[in-house]
């Protein structure tokens, strides 16, 4: 099979920008929503709502194929890794941990990618600036919230913080495993089809947890509304149909970098929306993140070969 034709650069960056600053302001817009709503709850609806839309876009399409049986089931395997164990672990998780904190435990998921890559698809061992570019990354994730880290270390939030980072791992492994599974050949499409069953799922957990017991939609906040419709317009509907897009066209490991640059996000979010203060520390760790990431995107890894299509992904 040949490889298939490397997109504009213009539309890769388009991509890159999208995953990296739309996900990276997530995780404080996450923060209002369950103020006011349940957490899985609130997690289905969005993707419910939003993987309809792209659907029901997909479907519109003058190119679209029926999908058949196997891709709706890759699509219920990689929403359920991807919406349920990683999302919905991090929301819930953000009940008690501090945003910044969640950010720095998801920046573990590059490793999983690289080694589940390695492991699971038999690509070649990473090379050393691969390495070097993770440890880089990690690196400096843990300078911007690091003290952050070890201001909560004794404060009854070790489960929050297991949940984040198995979240890091299933997000991973249905990054993976989507790479070689027969999906949807739409990215919008297939994107629409894994939030309908993630989010399907999410509904079905938190009626199961009993979220729904004394909930009041008209007694919801404002603030929880925007935050939410904010998850389902940039977080679903761009940066998530972003990020399918991506793993078919870049490296997993380029793609997996996203989770350094949320936590700088993350940062410069407080400090231009709430006051936080920019110290020194700050500004290495973003620079740091800057040069790991650049390490990770420039350049391939000697002899490795181009990713061709697979299935019908």
């Amino acid at each position: 099979m040949s490889p298939k034709p490397a997109p504009p650069r213009l539309l890769l960056l388009a991509a890159f920008a999208a995953v990296y600053l739309l996900w990276g302001s997530t995780y404080l817009a996450i923060k209002y929503a369950i103020a006011g709503l349940p957490p899985l709850l609130m997690a289905g609806g969005r993707f419910v709502l939003a993987g309809g839309i792209l659907w029901l876009v997909g479907r519109l399409s003058a190119s679209y194929e029926a999908p058949t049986w196997q891709q709706w089931r890759t699509s219920l395997v990689v929403g359920a890794l991807l919406l349920v164990g990683g999302n919905g672990a991090v929301v819930l998780a953000e009940r008690t941990l501090p945003s910044g904190l969640a950010a720095l435990l998801v920046a573990s998921e590059p490793f999983w990618v690289v080694l589940l890559g390695w492991w699971w698809l038999g690509q070649a061992p990473p090379s050393g600036r691969v390495v070097l570019g993770l440890l880089l990354g990690f690196g400096g994730v843990w300078l911007l919230v690091g003290p952050q880290l070890q201001s909560h270390a004794g404060s009854g939030q070790l489960l929050g913080a297991g949940l984040v980072l198995a979240a890091a791992f299933s997000w991973a492994a249905g990054s993976i495993y989507g790479l070689r599974a027969p999906a949807a050949r739409s990215p919008v499409l297939g994107a629409g089809m894994q939030m309908l069953c993630g989010g399907a799922l999410l509904l079905a957990l938190g009626a199961a947890r009993g979220e729904g017991r004394g909930l009041h939609l008209a007694q919801v906040p404002a603030s929880a509304w925007l935050g939410w419709g904010f998850l389902v317009v940039f977080g679903s509907l761009v940066a998530f149909t972003a990020y399918s897009w991506l793993l078919q066209h870049a490296p997993p490991a380029r793609v997996a970098t996203y989770a350094y640059v949320n936590p700088v996000v993350a940062v410069g979010l407080g400090w231009a929306l709430r006051g936080e203060q920019l110290s020194g520390g700050l500004l290495l760790g973003a620079a740091v993140v800057v040069g790991a990431v650049v390490l990770l995107t420039t350049g391939g890894r000697p002899g490795e070969p181009e990713r061709e299509a697979t299935g019908e992904a």
